[in-house]
């Protein structure tokens, strides 16, 4: 098979969907690899290492594009629509529900979608979507102390804080809404910086599961079901909200409203981290890494769909090691085989020659369903 690797195009992104060692591995079973100029350069993996690799460095994405197999990070930008070719594979993060644009162009190119964020282990985590989360998560509460500050988000950004406080000044209270696998490490940085936290989900046990990983905290840490209510008394305390909800295939739930932050003091934080999704506030609206932050009720918003991009190089090393087993079933088997093997696999397929056949995208979008069945 031929498995094409753009060079990546969003605002601010730098990651790139496979290693020069993926090219190699990839090429030692008989594959083709062709690499966009310059894909990896902006975190240290040079043409010449892809070169080495046994990989063809092309000069543009035209050819890329071209490819059996695209293997990419951010869903599609509108200036690659024009390359996209029927029959192929694209394999990145898709984020469709929120890109209504986006959703006809792949539909009208009559490619195949397969999303990270929905593949599904054997015992039922994420894969390909935890490394990010992670690093999502414990970015957070750093922005999070980065926006306190008055300088970086300009005249009426910033409330002037020390996230973790001093000798006498009290430390910032967190508040984190969702406890996954973002959530869980938002909270681990922001105790690990001195912070009070405030940790609310949907459900008990991964409350309990948290409580017991940070017993050390004491009295540091609060935890609770996060109901409208709980939500709001939490919210009007706090210097900095993480939002960290996400259901994968599903838009994020609206659960911040605007009088909730109306309740807040003028230059606290909200970092939504499920952006990809919609994001979980009524105010919230996606920003990029060149213009971050915005203020909406007196509150500074990040709202940057892509915070791993900021560490790309480990952003990059950690996806792909997840990543690769799937790229090479793919290149291995082709589609329909490589879904048919793996129920939980099958689950990332979004789009299949210009049908919805992700129930929760069709439900999200009001597009006909049509299911996907793998070949025996």
């Amino acid at each position: 098979m031929r498995v094409g690797v753009p060079r990546e195009i969003k605002d601010g992104e730098a990651r790139v969907g496979l290693t020069p060692e993926g090219a190699a591995a990839l090429r030692a079973k008989g594959h083709v690899v062709l690499v966009e100029r310059g894909a990896g350069g902006r975190v240290g993996l040079e043409d010449a290492a892809y070169a080495a690799s046994g990989a063809t460095v092309v000069a543009d994405s035209t050819e890329v594009f071209a490819a059996d197999l695209v293997v990419k990070v951010k869903e599609i930008q509108a200036a690659e629509y024009p390359r996209l070719r029927a029959g192929s594979i694209v394999f990145c993060y898709q984020q469709l529900a929120r890109d209504p644009k986006l959703l006809q162009a792949v539909l009208d190119a009559r490619i195949a979608c397969l999303a990270y964020e929905t593949v599904v282990a054997h015992d039922g985590s994420m894969p390909l979507l935890a490394p990010m989360s992670q690093i999502s998560g414990r970015m957070a509460p750093l922005i999070g102390a980065w926006a306190l500050q008055m300088a970086p988000a300009g005249p009426g950004g910033g409330g002037g804080i020390l996230l973790n406080g001093l000798p006498g000044v009290a430390a910032s209270h967190v508040l984190i809404i969702g406890a996954g696998s973002a959530g869980g490490e938002a909270a681990h940085t922001a105790l690990g910086l001195g912070c009070r936290v405030t940790l609310l989900n949907r459900s008990w046990p991964r409350l309990e599961k948290l409580r017991s990983r940070f017993a050390e905290s004491g009295n540091r840490l609060a935890c609770g079901l996060a109901t409208t209510e709980a939500i709001a008394a939490a919210i009007a305390g706090a210097d900095v909200v993480i939002g960290a909800v996400l259901e994968p295939g599903k838009l994020s739930p609206k659960l911040i409203t605007r009088a909730m932050l109306r309740t807040m003091r003028p230059g606290s934080v909200f970092v939504d981290v499920g952006l990809d999704q919609g994001g979980i506030a009524e105010t919230t609206r996606m920003t990029s890494w060149s213009k971050p932050t915005y203020v909406e009720e007196g509150v500074v918003h990040f709202c940057v769909p892509n915070m791993p991009s900021a560490v790309a190089r480990t952003a990059t090393l950690a996806l792909t090691g997840a990543t690769l087993p799937f790229v090479e079933r793919l290149a291995d088997l082709g589609l329909a085989k490589a879904l048919a093997a793996d129920s939980g696999f099958a689950k990332c397929l979004y789009v299949l020659d210009g049908d919805v056949v992700h129930r929760g995208l069709a439900e999200d979008t009001g597009r006909p369903w049509r299911p996907f069945v793998p070949a025996a």
